[in-house]
């Protein structure tokens, strides 16, 4: 496999052309770029007289793209999908046809250990999607005081061990700091109790998932791009946003329905069908729902 050859599995892909409906000439944006599936998808469908921008934060996903997507109709940059009203003023368009958004993590970064993002295999605790500014995890981890770890941990893991994994990090630290998935993962593993879980996941991943919103605010970046992304859209351009937990479902559930420049057209949310979730374990949790602008 070449350098730039990405090994990230779209998800939804049908359902996302399905309720995005890309027509030849359309222009639209992919907010989270990562591997290019989806952003190469709406290309083919908007040809050669459409636009597809695809933006992302990680600068690796950017290189990729800009390999992978060479000779499309695409305008690729990177940066946060909330900033997306000046990536149009950038390019002229004062509207587009339909944004996308998914916003889980993509194959390729789980795939690399410098990231940090899976600790099935041991690397630096980094878990920024952006590695070219503010700082790694395991730098503030070394020094956050136990409530707000714990606070951090509750919060954005909805883990209700929280106080006690918060405690045996600062433990752990006063012996030396820690600076590795592996580390971080056993810390987790040794404090939360022998319970089964129904999903079968392992009992470090809500740690981590709270660790990575905190470090790159993800939570922050949805709330103001759901408030400024209707705005670029044309009447009855879509919004698409693919959410793999309930903090980021909870907000844009919330917001389709109260925002009275969209219309919700998904009543519940879309889910990956047995196949695909077969095929793509990782898809199991992902809910998609659409809006479009009134």
């Amino acid at each position: 496999m070449s350098e730039h050859s990405p090994v990230h599995v779209p998800v939804m892909p049908n359902e996302i052309m399905e309720w995005l409906d890309p027509k030849p000439g359309g222009v639209f944006v992919d907010g989270t770029l990562g591997g290019g599936g989806h952003a190469s998808l709406l290309a083919e469908r908007v040809g050669e007289t459409g636009t597809v921008i695809g933006i992302d934060r990680d600068p690796a996903a950017i290189e990729a793209a800009e390999y992978n997507l060479s000779g499309m109709p695409m305008h690729v940059a990177q940066g946060n999908y909330c900033n997306v009203p000046e990536f149009l003023e950038a390019l002229d368009f004062e509207t587009v046809d339909g944004i996308l958004l998914d916003l889980g993590l993509s194959s390729d970064q789980l795939a690399d250990p410098k990231r940090g993002f899976s600790f099935s295999s041991d690397g630096p605790l980094d878990l920024r999607f952006d590695t070219t500014s503010g700082e790694p995890t395991w730098r503030w981890i070394n020094r956050i005081s136990a409530d707000k770890l714990a606070d951090l941990i509750f919060q954005y893991g909805e883990e209700r061990f929280s106080r006690r994994i918060a405690r045996a990090i600062v433990e752990q630290r006063r012996k030396g700091p820690i600076r590795t998935t592996a580390e971080m993962a056993d810390i987790v593993r040794r404090n939360i109790p022998n319970t089964k879980s129904k999903d079968h996941i392992d009992p470090a991943t809500r740690t981590f998932q709270a660790l990575r919103i905190a470090s790159n605010e993800e939570l922050k970046s949805l709330e103001i791009a759901l408030r400024r992304l209707p705005t670029c859209l044309s009447p009855g351009g879509r919004l698409a946003i693919i959410s793999f937990h309930s903090l980021e479902d909870r907000r844009v559930k919330e917001t389709f329905r109260d925002d009275p420049r969209l219309k919700v057209l998904t009543k519940k949310p879309v889910r990956p069908s047995e196949e695909e979730i077969e095929q793509n374990p990782r898809c199991r949790s992902a809910k998609l729902r659409v809006a479009a602008r009134v």
